[in-house]
């Protein structure tokens, strides 16, 4: 494996390139957002959460480019930024082999890998990493291979998935089909397979999918990422209507020494909403215009560099 930096032609600061990062399966894609002059700088990796999710924080329902802004906020201050295209999505879609052979580890595995080419660029120093949403799950999982120097949860889930479906599933689907669905979700945190789930349900329980759910069932966010040996950051929203308040603190109590920042009108993709009713709530998810919080890229910045420093 191996890393190829194709450099674009975009303004003079911050810098953008493109990423290409080769593996056995196929060929992953990135763009690094780089601060203005030489360097050599701090490197931090974001992963996208959940889903289709792409680089910029964008699927193909929503456009709002949170994840853009944290580089392009990150790069301004001196912090190099890589964004990466998880494997079968976006631009990394020929990377995926067959969907049953997913699994946690893959995305794991994969940013593991991405670290280690950072690593061996010299115009960077310190790796950090941040994971957004379910982002923050697989950069703890990938913490033993990657060695970060710095880590933060951004919006991350502290609770079991399965415990946050159950509860995302009661709140928001009818009783019936909620219903069936917890033997499905018992017999899959069971490590079993579901042959025929009902057709409404076959979205999100398709046989196909269901390692992958299998896999990400097991771990214990809040005991993955207490294993983590480097500062931790813990960040979330108080209007974040997908992870709640209760995550924040289990996170931020997973061990001693973890920093936690509550933002007070924050949403889950890092915009300042003041509701948390979902028809305040679904502009932001798809206007790519409204800008970051106006807290959290000071809050990302000092916790890594105060971090980098301390190392």
């Amino acid at each position: 494996m191996f890393l190829l930096l194709v450099a674009l032609a975009v303004g003079a600061d911050p810098t953008r390139e493109a990423v290409e990062f080769k593996t056995d399966t196929g060929t992953l894609h990135g763009t690094l957002d780089l601060p203005a002059g030489t360097g050599p700088w701090p490197a931090v990796l974001i992963h996208p959460g959940s889903g289709p999710t792409d680089r910029d924080g964008n699927n193909p329902q929503m456009k709002n480019d949170s994840l853009k802004m944290v580089g392009a906020a990150l790069a301004d201050a001196g912090l190099a930024c890589l964004r990466i295209d998880k494997r079968g999505i976006a631009a990394s879609a020929k990377a995926m082999g067959k969907e049953d052979d997913l699994r946690l580890t893959t995305y794991s595995d994969d940013a593991a890998g991405w670290v280690n080419q950072l690593r061996k660029d010299k115009r960077f120093t310190k790796v950090g990493f941040i994971g957004h949403s379910e982002g923050a799950l697989i950069g703890s999982v990938a913490g033993p291979k990657a060695k970060f120097d710095a880590f933060v949860s951004l919006c991350g889930p502290g609770r079991m998935f399965g415990d946050l479906l159950r509860e995302q599933l009661k709140k928001n689907a009818p009783k019936e089909l909620y219903e069936k669905c917890e033997p499905i979700i018992a017999d899959l945190e069971a490590g079993k397979q579901v042959s025929d789930p009902p057709k409404e349900l076959a979205a999100l329980f398709r046989p196909s999918v269901q390692p992958y759910l299998i896999s990400t069932l097991k771990p214990d966010p809040a005991k993955e990422m207490a294993a983590l040996t480097c500062p931790i950051l813990v960040v979330s929203g108080s209007t974040d209507i997908q992870v709640a308040e209760a995550d924040h603190k289990r996170l931020a109590e997973c061990r001693k020494g973890v920093t936690a920042v509550r933002i007070d009108d924050m949403n889950h993709v890092l915009k300042e909403v003041k509701a948390t009713l979902q028809l305040a709530q679904l502009p932001s998810y798809t206007d790519p215009k409204l800008p970051l919080h106006p807290k959290l890229a000071g809050e990302l910045v000092g916790f890594f560099k105060t971090a980098f420093e301390a190392k």
